[in-house]
């Protein structure tokens, strides 16, 4: 599973969604489906994007989970 941390950058830049819907160009709703971790894809360049206005790298957006095995 994967696990969006943008919340969390969004935090230390103090910055809500549409702060960064209005910096990156990328549409509200999509930022708010990463930031609730509903987001079926996320193209390349919004995650540049992103990075860019955040000033941070993928790995801080985003963390893999591995699924626990029963």
């Amino acid at each position: 599973m994967i696990k969006f941390r943008v919340r969390v950058q969004l935090a230390i830049k103090e910055m809500n969604q549409k702060q960064l819907a209005d910096l990156t160009g990328v549409r509200p709703s999509t930022i708010s489906a990463i930031c609730t971790g509903t987001v079926k894809h996320l193209p390349i360049d919004a995650l540049e994007k992103m990075c860019a206005v955040l000033e941070c790298q993928p790995g801080d957006l985003m963390e893999y989970i591995p699924d626990k095995e029963a």
